[in-house]
């Protein structure tokens, strides 16, 4: 299968995803979204043992493309529904799939990108690094990446995380356990790869077994907290505030807030 928005590449049985969209920061797509469901799903399918998500340029992942949603404004319901749905699965593919999956994160991670990067296995990254659930700053809703954050950091720091909206560093993110390990940018890509290996040496029967064992332990709640995320999600596209939001953000000016 060719690509247009990815770069997908094995060798040694690690499977290489790259995000490539650098000019846009990586910035996530419908195209994106399908394809790197379809690259997670042929991984999980084939004869990968390990799967490293990686990004080119200086950014990791700048979240969902502004252009894209504010062209969503005048879309239907069904149409905001399907959009959410698409992410939604995005990110339950990426989280149960069967084979152990690094993110190897160079640059910042935001919004969508911090979800990304932190629903993987693993996430090593740079000090250069930063993430950010910063949707509420755009008048957006952090719907869908909000059921995995509760369950990797609790609800009070979750809570924290995205009413502020604020960035955090590499080195916060690891001292709430969003990171494994935060390392210099020449020895980040050695690291990862060097993990891939030790991944590698273990079962992977037992790898894919535990994986599904958490992926079932979580299951009534993401079921739940996903189905509410959606409809928050494709509700808050017709909010005033996040129209005006996008909208001030791509006009780099300061919104005007509904009161």
């Amino acid at each position: 299968m060719s690509y247009k928005t990815i770069l997908v590449s094995e060798e040694n049985g690690v499977k290489t995803i790259m995000l490539n969209r650098p000019a846009r920061r990586n910035a996530m797509t419908p195209e994106m979204q399908e394809e790197l469901i379809a690259a997670l799903q042929k991984a999980a399918n084939g004869h990968c043992r390990v799967v490293v998500l990686s990004a080119a340029g200086d950014a990791f992942c700048a979240g969902l493309d502004l252009v894209h949603l504010q062209q969503m404004a005048d879309k239907s319901a069904a149409d905001h529904v399907a959009d959410a749905e698409r992410v939604a699965r995005l990110f339950r593919t990426l989280y149960e799939l069967p084979k152990p999956t690094i993110a190897m994160v160079q640059g910042p991670a935001i919004a969508g990108g911090t979800g990304l990067a932190t629903i993987c296995d693993f996430t090593l990254a740079s000090p250069g690094a930063k993430f950010g659930f910063t949707e509420v700053r755009i008048g957006f809703v952090p719907a869908l990446v909000s059921a995995f954050l509760t369950l990797q950091v609790g609800e009070k720091r979750a809570r924290d995380l995205m009413l502020s909206g604020r960035f955090f560093s590499a080195e916060e993110a690891e001292e709430m356990g969003l990171v494994n390990a935060v390392l210099h940018p020449e020895e980040l890509a050695q690291h990862t790869y060097a993990l891939a290996e030790k991944l590698k040496a273990n079962s992977p029967q037992a790898m894919a077994a535990t994986k599904r064992l958490m992926a079932k332990q979580n299951q009534a709640w993401l079921d739940m907290a996903i189905a509410h995320a959606m409809t928050a999600n494709a509700e808050a596209r017709a909010m005033h505030d996040f129209q005006e939001g996008v909208a001030a953000f791509l006009e780099k000016r300061k919104p005007v807030w509904e009161r």
